[in-house]
């Protein structure tokens, strides 16, 4: 994975929270000198100035560990309302005018460079001296005037905005952890990817849903193998191990060797998962025609072998399954089924919407099933071989993996009949994360893995990492 210069800041440093105390100046001073504007503009002068100061503080204070880029949007939101304050102003001259303009557009493209870690810090340290040259430079025009108020006050807002920045400036940090950190155009539950071959950036536009995208396969594994592995981690005091344990595990495996198993389709784009493996399944809570279904998301880290994939996928079945309470998943649709019908196909495209952009919060996709590296469903519970499942257009699941019951064959082997055991399987794959080479060879690789299970006792001796 590509290191990339990322800065942070740290909430115990107390001049970040003496900055935050510069932003609630910034926000006071601005409403009691509202009156005394010689060109008052509500939403120019005071509402929208107003919002991105909030925005900024709430952004450094949340997100100043992650996603302290994101600080950018409110810094622009502040120069468009100070450039519209600086043309409308009528005590200024033409130079002044341009001049300071451009020197605002300055500023904040260096701001926005410096937050993505593009330039030095020194270089916004630079323009903020500038910036402040500039409010000199305005004040001194201003005091020309003699207005009611002097202009070093009616200027206090500014001055104090920039203060928060440049006691921003004081705390930013580098990440050194050598780990990804998001940017631009990446999403809370996965980054772009940036190094794709042309022709897979614009195959998504052609081919734009899952369900349009999507390629079926179908094996069978002969699971002698699996069925004296499956007893032997019962006699360890595995109980209740069994074949879904053997499948998610071998998935997880497989993607520590093909990572880009672990990439997904969102808005057009295409975006890995990193480490995080997150497997969805739908569980009943008895075994009964009456029982209700729940959908349990577990993650999973590639390191994981079969024993960690054993104890976190039966934790949460059996949270899901002994809780009265319905599942955060369940809790969602139970809100969603409150809406009218005409106003929820309005959510509905209005969560798409958020989807397509990658505005969709962190805490709203861990509820959802249809956001995660892949989908698992038995149908050995139920006695029936696997079922072809069609792919969400909705989420970003790009793996739909079905199993079925155990089947008995008989073959012939060196002119004798031999019993075997078969359990089919079935795959609906998105063909927009990897190509027909890449997925025949990590088919190959799970189908192998599945033939030989004790493979999964130890953790994997190399994790590849994805493309960045």
């Amino acid at each position: 994975m590509k290191q990339t210069t990322r800065l942070y800041v740290d909430k115990r440093h107390p001049a970040l929270w003496l900055a935050l105390v510069c932003l609630i100046g910034s926000t006071a001073s601005r409403i009691l000198l509202y009156p005394y504007l010689s060109t008052p503009s509500l939403w120019i002068s005071l509402i929208w100035p107003i919002v991105g100061a909030v925005l900024y503080g709430l952004t450094l204070l949340i997100g100043g560990r992650e996603m302290l880029y994101k600080t950018a949007v409110p810094i622009w939101l502040l120069s468009l309302c100070s450039l519209w304050q600086l043309f409308t102003t009528p005590y200024l001259t033409t130079v002044a005018r341009v001049t300071n303009g451009i020197c605002v557009l300055l500023f904040t493209l260096a701001y926005t460079a410096t937050v993505s870690g593009r330039i030095s810090r020194i270089w916004l340290l630079l323009m903020e001296t500038a910036a402040l040259l500039i409010l000199i430079t305005v004040q001194l025009q201003l005091r020309l005037f003699g207005l009611n108020v002097k202009a070093g006050v009616l200027l206090l807002p500014s001055y104090l905005i920039l203060a928060a920045l440049l006691l921003t400036l004081c705390v930013m940090r580098v990440h050194t952890d050598g780990r990804f950190h998001p940017t631009w155009g990446d999403r809370a539950d996965g980054r772009l990817i940036r190094s794709t071959p042309p022709i897979d950036r614009v195959s998504s536009y052609f081919m734009v849903s899952r369900n349009g995208a999507n390629n079926l396969f179908a094996e069978s594994v002969e699971v002698s193998e699996m069925e004296r592995y499956i007893h032997r981690k019962r006699q360890e005091g595995l109980t209740g191990f069994g074949v879904t344990h053997v499948f998610v595990a071998a998935y997880v495996r497989t993607v520590a060797k093909y990572p880009a198993l672990n990439r997904f389709v969102a808005g057009q784009k295409l975006f890995s998962r990193g480490e995080d493996i997150s497997v969805s399944m739908t569980v009943k809570k008895e075994m009964t025609l009456s029982a209700p279904d729940t959908v349990i998301k577990v993650h999973y880290s590639p390191t994981d072998t079969a024993e960690d994939v054993y104890r976190k996928f039966n934790r949460a079945v059996e949270a899901a399954k002994s809780t009265p309470l319905e599942s955060g998943t369940d809790n969602a649709a139970g809100m969603l089924t409150l809406i009218p019908g005409v106003f929820l196909k309005f959510a509905v495209w209005l969560l798409k919407t958020l989807d397509y952009f990658g505005l969709l919060p962190g805490a709203l996709l861990e509820f959802s099933p249809f956001h995660g590296s892949a989908y698992f469903t038995s149908m050995a519970s139920l006695g029936i071989r696997p079922v072809y499942h069609h792919l969400y257009d909705f989420g970003n699941i790009p793996v739909f993996c079905s199993f079925g019951k155990k089947r008995r064959v008989e073959e012939i082997s060196d002119g004798q009949i031999v019993r075997r055991k078969y359990v089919d399987l079935t795959f609906n794959l998105d063909e927009r994360i990897c190509d027909g080479y890449y997925y025949a060879s990590l088919i190959k690789y799970f189908l192998r893995i599945l033939r030989h299970p004790e493979v999964l006792d130890l953790p994997p001796s190399e994790v590849v990492q994805d493309i960045p």
